[in-house]
């Protein structure tokens, strides 16, 4: 009994003495069994150690992550103290202290999990991932110039057709300026529209090669406004073109025809080169022109495909433009300033009101005014057809202003009238209390025409009139004019079988006229060969052309015959002399014969009277 009792007690001795020499505060831990990764600060430098090993180049970690190393390593500290803790609570009670294996375990757990967080928290960062590319510092661009040039994005034609309209353009920096200078009233907002499409910027440079930036520019083949439409493509792209306003002339309205057509070229062929070529010549053109190619085998790029001289040259002189724009001392050129902000700014009109006093209102000049709404082509402007004008920033809310007060009388002093019937312009103008010069000048209308019914004329507004003109008319109103007739009498033969109705089927008139003007029956049939009067009706200018036709043979018949007449008298003259020529060589050879004669008979003579001498002579 007592042998066991010592037993236990030496036994429980050793178990205390390896507690104590296995769990130990964390400064003393030493575990043979297991090697523990260092922690922060040489966490870096067992990161470093692997990017050695991987030859990659030595890492650098962000603050960020150093933080966190730290928040790791109080996390590491403290696991060891409730070890200990944990210790000293369980001394008094020896079956809850672990065992050395255990314990040795736990520890080897615990930092295992320490290690592999960290592992996780400092994985290598490498240069690669570390260095960012340095970012320009972002500041306005100085003015609009700067602003296009930076949105620059079409691939660049490099050749010789763009050193030529390079030339060109440089050898003209007069013509280059004032264009330029036009163009300030409209290209901040043409590069406003570009950048919300996220279109190429150099784009809002093509109204210098479409119409030098004039929006009154109209081409031979009847092309207008800034963007150069067609009348047939304005319509497609809903711009209104009627006897009162032209949108294709209108600032913002070909714009946004203009982009949305690019944009739809540019889809379709996928280049923004094409592109320009088809809005030059038409997509129908380019696309057969790269079928063409495609069909032939061969390449079917802009610089590739056939094309007119003018298309050909469309390019290139955009880029040279886009080139002078990017530098112009270079062409020894200079770009007036353009300030990168509006120019304009739009007013709704809710009256009718005369070009001249919205001018006023808004105390610019008529020219300045015409620059800015240049779609508006009569002396009034229709509020239901054109609801917004252009008006320079700062003018915009003088016009409101001087407008809300405004207390001079009418805004508008001219209306629409509808012409009920098709009449004369002189029965027109009496109706509305116009002299015919003024009412033929006011809606254009040239001579010999008559005016069809239904057409919007332009006539001054009563005083009285409060109503402004509806819309239907503002945005539809056109003019239909017809040649005016006038009658012409004429002689025709009859062929076999005519009749007073069949001659009247054929000019286009009843029996009873033909009937009346030949003084027969209706029911009468005529001989063939036989003469018949017909009145018809032509046009006053064919009947005028015809007259003057007339004349014109009239004079030259009677210049024929007077130069006939000369030519006869001359002929006369002519042979008149040749017969006196011809009577006085007559007589002058017969003046030679009488004197050979009268020669011969002297020498006769003498012959005889020397022989009668000689015969003397002898005897």
């Amino acid at each position: 009994m007592t042998f066991f009792k010592l037993s236990s007690c030496i036994l429980l001795l050793a178990l205390t003495a390896c507690s104590t020499t296995t769990i130990s505060p964390v400064n003393a831990v030493q575990t043979p069994s297991i090697n523990p990764k260092p922690v922060a600060p040489n966490a870096t430098t067992n990161v470093a150690a692997q990017a050695q090993a991987q030859d990659l180049p030595k890492p650098t970690r962000p603050k960020r992550k150093e933080a966190n190393v730290v928040v790791d390593n109080a996390a590491l500290a403290l696991q060891p103290s409730r070890e200990l803790q944990l210790e000293e609570e369980n001394t008094e009670d020896i079956q809850k202290v672990p065992t050395p294996a255990k314990a040795t375990e736990k520890i080897e757990k615990t930092e295992a999990v320490v290690v592999a967080e960290e592992n996780v928290n400092l994985s290598p960062i490498f240069d690669v991932l570390t260095s960012s590319s340095a970012v320009a510092p972002l500041s306005p661009p100085v003015d609009l110039w700067d602003r296009i040039r930076r949105g620059y994005a079409m691939p660049d034609l490099d050749n010789n057709l763009v050193r030529d309209r390079e030339q060109w353009y440089s050898s003209r920096p007069d013509y280059m300026f004032r264009m330029t200078e036009r163009s300030r009233k409209y290209l901040f907002h043409i590069v406003e529209e570009l950048e919300m499409r996220s279109m190429p910027s150099e784009l809002a440079l093509l109204p210098f090669i479409e119409s030098a930036f004039n929006p009154q520019a109209v081409s031979g083949a009847k092309a207008a406004g800034i963007w150069q439409f067609m009348p047939a493509t304005g319509k497609y792209f809903e711009l209104k073109q009627n006897v009162f306003r032209d949108d294709r002339r209108d600032v913002l309205a070909s714009t946004r025809a203009a982009l949305d057509y690019l944009q739809k070229l540019h889809r379709m062929f996928g280049d923004w080169h094409l592109a320009l070529a088809a809005y030059n010549w038409g997509e129908g053109n380019v696309s057969r022109a790269i079928r063409n190619k495609k069909q032939a085998g061969l390449p079917y790029s802009y610089e590739d495909i056939n094309m007119p001289m003018e298309t050909r040259l469309y390019v290139p002189k955009l880029q040279a433009v886009k080139n002078i724009v990017l530098n112009p001392g270079a062409f020894q050129s200079r770009l007036p300033l353009i300030e990168n902000h509006p120019y304009f700014q739009s007013v709704t009109l809710r009256r009718d009101i005369d070009v001249v006093v919205a001018a006023r209102l808004a105390e610019i000049t008529v020219e300045d005014f015409k620059a800015l709404n240049p779609s508006i082509h009569r002396p009034v402007i229709l509020a239901a057809g054109t609801p917004q004008i252009l008006l320079p920033w700062d003018n915009a809310e003088v016009f409101q202003s001087n407008l809300e007060s405004f207390g001079g009388g009418r805004l508008a002093s001219w209306t629409v009238w509808i012409a009920p019937v098709t009449m004369n312009p002189a029965e027109a103008a009496r109706r509305v209390g116009m002299a015919e010069a003024d009412f033929r000048s006011i809606n254009n209308i040239p001579n010999r025409v008559v005016i069809k019914a239904g057409s919007s004329l332009l006539v001054p507004r009563g005083m009285h009139m409060t109503h402004d003109v509806t819309e239907k008319v503002a945005d539809n109103g056109q003019i239909s004019l017809a040649a005016e007739m006038v009658s012409k009498r004429i002689t025709v033969r009859a062929g076999r079988k005519d009749t007073v109705a069949s001659i009247a089927a054929k000019y286009k008139v009843t029996p009873a006229q033909v009937a009346q003007w030949n003084k027969l029956g209706k029911s009468a049939s005529f001989k063939p060969g036989q003469r018949i009067v017909v009145v018809t009706q032509v046009s006053a200018v064919t009947a005028s052309k015809q007259q003057a036709n007339k004349n014109t043979a009239k004079v030259l018949a009677k210049a024929s015959n007077k130069n006939q007449a000369k030519a006869k008298v001359k002929s006369n003259n002519k042979v008149k002399t040749k017969v006196a020529q011809a009577a006085k060589g007559k007589k002058t050879s017969s003046n030679k014969i009488a004197a050979k004669k009268s020669a011969k008979n002297k020498t006769a003579a003498a012959s005889k009277s020397k022989s009668s001498g000689t015969k003397l002579a002898k005897k």
